[in-house]
Parts: C-alpha cells; structure tokens; sequence
C-alpha cells in the first residue's frame, strides 16, 4: 500500500498501490510478484500497466515481456505479414515481374542503408516510435500496385517501395529489439517461437484474400479487391503499433527490467553503433548468414511459384508456404530452449541441423529445378504469348502438383528455421537491449542488402538453375562463417556486469524488483 503521511493522506511522492503480478511461462503456475517500495524507481509506469489479468490458462500483465511480444508480432502479422502474402504469389500479384522487381530493389536498397543504422534511431526515440513511423510505408506499397493495375504507373510503385524500405528498416529494428531483449535467457527461443508464429499467421490469412478472390480467375493477374482487403488491413496493423509501452515500462516475472541507455542522444547512440562493432567485432562473422536469409525471397516466389505455377495455385502455395513457417518457428523455437540441455550445446545443435535442413530441402529444389527452365513467352509484351505460358503452367488439379506442393511448403519449414535460430544465437551474445538494437539493424540491413542484390539479378532473367545454385551456395557459406560464433561466443550465461557495460544504467537499477519467491505474499 502506499505510505501515509502524518495527517494520514496518502504521501503523493511514495509508489502507487500494485496488483500482483502472475506471469512465469505464460500459462504454467507461477509466483505473486508485488511492487517493491524500497525501489520505487524500478518501475516507471501507471498501475494499469502491471494489473493481472486472465485468459483461460494464461495470466500476465500488459507490460510483460509476453504481452508485449504478442502486440508486436499482431503489428507485424497485419503490415509485414500481409506484404509476404502479396509477395508469395509471385510479382506482387502481377503478370509481369518487371515493376515488382524494380520496387523491390529500391525497397531492399533502401531497406540495406536504413535498417544498419535503424538500431540507433531504435535507442533514441524507443520502440513505440519507430514501429509506428516503420508501419506506414506497407499500405503505400500496396496502394501503389491497386494504382498500377489501372494506370501502369511503374514510378509510383518504385517510389512506395524505396519508402517502405525505409520504414520497414525502423519496424525490423525494433521488432528485433523487443523480441530479443525482453524475455529472461531461458525464454528467449519460446519468445521468438510465438512471435513467429503469430507474424506468420499473417502470411497464412493474408494469402487466403488472393485464394478467395481469385479461385475462378484465368488472368494471372490479382484482382482490385485483393489489394483493397490488404491496404485495410495494413492500416490497422499502424495504429496497433500504439497499443505497445515503451522499454523502460516493461517488467519480466523474476522482477528484473529491460537494459536500456537512461540518457540517450544522438551522438551517445550514433557512436554506440560503432563501438558494437569494435567490441563485438564476431558478429560480422554472421554477416553471411543474414545476407542469405533473404535472398532466396526472390527466387522461390519469382522463379519456383510463379514460374510454374497458376494464379491461384500460387495463392495456394502461399498459404501451405506461411502454415509451414508457424510449424518450423515452433519446433525450433522450442527446440533451442530445452532446459536439460546447455546454451552452448543447444547452439552447436542448432547449426547443425541447420546445416541438414539444408542438405536435404535444397537437395530435393535442386531435383525439381532440373525438371524447368525459364518461358520466355512469360516475359514478351505479346499478351497472347503471355496468355500461352499462364495456360501452360500447373494447377493444383494436375497429377503432377502434390509432389512440388510439398517442396514448396518445405521451403517454408526452412525459412522459419533459419530465421529462429539466427535470431536466437544474437539473443544468445547478450541480454541489453541497446546492443541487441543495433544487432537486429545490422541484421535486417545486411539482409535487405541481399534481397536488393537478389531482386536485381532476377530482373536479368537468368538460367534459373544459377540463381538456384547461388541460393545454396550462400546458405552453406553462411553455415560456416556463423561456426566460429557459435564454438567460441554462444555462452550458457551472460553476466549482468558484461550486460551493463554498454549502459549507463546499474545492477540496482536493472534488478528493480527482488526475486519473485522473496516478495510472494
């Protein structure tokens, strides 16, 4: 309760009455935690923020690490989420590669710039901020290819996505810096697991809009209400970004907050980004790997999906690609926190299933590939030559679908493997936010980089067996540059001295509240 003074009113500088607090695995049975008035300034936040609630089995807070983390994979689930949709099918829902693909390079070159250094804006002016300016530019996207479907206007579709290259590069910043730094260590594959999952449920329903409203359609070209159901969708995944609480609001179950910069300025965080870079010179060694994690975004929706595959066939393979990617975030997710098992050996585990995941999803692309080159009469102005190669591609009632329909999917199952376990080996190296801000620019920005390079090469429209085998080639490489890291960096614990050193906060300060068992009442 709060203190009194002597005439008996309640003292207005003493910490406010706060419900307990009930959160330990979001659903098993944990500890009362209350809020602690010998450190009244380890939380900073009304008292709504830290009142239980209940949903069935589950119990939690709203400025919990799990709440939190729930919002924000909503927020990506209807801006990202739906953009994968509208990207799986192939060309952004068009006929013609071309205008997707020069968007998309404008989008992943700008994206590569802004996401490096969107770390910095993300310890600056905090993760409310930058998700909300980050949501924007998705509905701008798609608005641009509703207005090109009638007006051929491929200027406004570059625009939009340099744009949305931006903004994405400030969201993926933040999302990377919530998921990672807001969950206690032993929770963190759990984390990354339900906002994977959650994220990619949008992929799922988004691209049942294109299978709805395209089931009976020949053209091979998505329909104006296709772009419409998304744009709507979009602009509610911006406002949701308001719903969030900044960092410094944010309470884990053991009582502990969040590292953060207390004083940040643009200078302090401009050059925290290089000294990441000094002191944390291994990361580079994973440079690799997020370069690769989204080149192959290029060729399995441009050269295996749209190049084989009918309209609404490929919004079909878009649906099975995302529900592939919520079964693979889960089971690795989960897999990389098993309690009987040490970081360091979950990490070493981790790489190399990698490594046969590899092998055998890419062995069996490199069997289907064999079975197709490119049509030229996909690319050609004639409209009936275009029509031809549309007719000849294969439908889901073909004898010859199931086959390709499950490589499809695995690639899915692969793609969510390789991001869970990206992000969690940088959770890995370190529990401050500040760091892992910039850890989660770097990574977004070097992957972006690979997609612009990804996307400028398909507009050349090379042998598809070449940009296959590059796809796989950059996989293995990137496998074995993140080895070192993983032998020599991961460890089973990061001291909160190490954590701190890159913090102008204290143990006392971080700590906040006592163990949940010492306040249990």
């Amino acid at each position: 309760m709060a203190e009194k003074n002597s005439a008996g009113s309640p003292d207005i500088n003493s910490p406010p009455d706060q419900p307990t607090l009930n959160e330990k695995d979001f659903g098993a049975k944990s500890e009362d935690v209350t809020y602690d008035a010998e450190r009244q300034g380890s939380v900073v936040g009304p008292a709504w923020m830290y009142k239980r609630w209940k949903f069935g089995p589950f119990s939690s807070w709203y400025a919990s690490p799990a709440t939190q983390i729930i919002l924000v994979a909503c927020v990506c689930f209807l801006c990202p989420g739906m953009f994968n949709a509208i990207n799986g099918i192939g060309a952004a829902g068009q006929l013609d590669r071309t205008a997707s693909n020069n968007a998309n390079i404008a989008l992943y070159s700008t994206f590569s710039v802004v996401g490096f250094f969107a770390g910095t804006a993300v310890n600056l002016i905090g993760v409310k901020l930058t998700l909300s300016f980050g949501g924007m530019g998705y509905c701008i996207y798609v608005a641009s290819f509703l207005c090109y479907n009638h007006t051929q206007n491929q200027g406004f579709v570059i625009f939009a996505g340099a744009l949305l290259g931006a903004c994405a590069g400030c969201l993926w910043a933040a999302q990377g810096a919530i998921m990672m730094s807001y969950p206690g260590e032993e929770n963190k594959g759990k984390y990354i697991a339900w906002f994977w999952m959650i994220f990619n449920m949008g992929g799922v329903l988004g691209s049942l809009i294109p299978l709805g409203q395209n089931i009976n359609n020949s053209t091979g070209t998505v329909n104006d209400g296709t772009y419409i159901g998304f744009i709507v969708l979009m602009v509610c995944g911006a406002a949701l970004t308001w719903s969030l609480v900044n960092a410094g609001n944010v309470l884990r179950p053991d009582g502990t907050k969040v590292i953060l910069m207390k004083h940040p300025t643009f200078q302090s965080e401009f050059k925290g980004l290089w000294e990441v870079l000094r002191t944390d010179w291994y990361i580079v060694l994973l440079f690799p790997m997020f370069f690769a994690s989204n080149f192959f975004y290029t060729y399995q929706p441009n050269d295996v999906n749209l190049a084989r595959f009918t309209v609404r066939t490929r919004a079909l393979n878009g649906v099975l690609y995302w529900f592939m990617q919520i079964i693979g975030s889960g089971i690795i997710g989960y897999a990389l926190d098993f309690p009987r098992l040490a970081r360091t050996t979950r990490a070493k585990i981790g790489l190399g299933m990698l490594l046969v995941f590899t092998m055998v999803i890419w062995g069996g692309g490199y069997a289907f590939q064999k079975t197709y080159s490119l049509d030229p009469d996909q690319f050609s102005a004639d409209k009936a030559k275009q029509a031809a190669a549309e007719a000849r591609k294969t439908d889901w009632t073909d004898s010859g679908y199931i086959g390709p329909m499950f490589l499809y999917m695995f690639y899915g199952f692969f793609d969510a493997a390789w991001q869970t376990t990206v992000y969690w080996m940088m959770g890995a190296l370190t529990n401050n936010s500040r760091k892992l801000a910039n850890f989660a620019g770097f990574y977004k920005g070097i992957q972006s980089a690979g997609g612009a390079v990804a996307f400028a090469i398909n507009r050349e429209n090379p042998p598809y067996m070449n940009e296959f085998f590059g796809n796989w080639g950059l996989l293995l490489a990137g496998i074995l540059f993140a080895a070192p890291v993983v032998l020599y960096k991961v460890r089973d614990t990061v001291p909160i001295e190490d954590d701190l050193k890159f913090s102008d906060e204290t143990a006392e300060e971080v700590k906040g509240l006592r163990d949940a068992n010492e306040v249990v009442h």
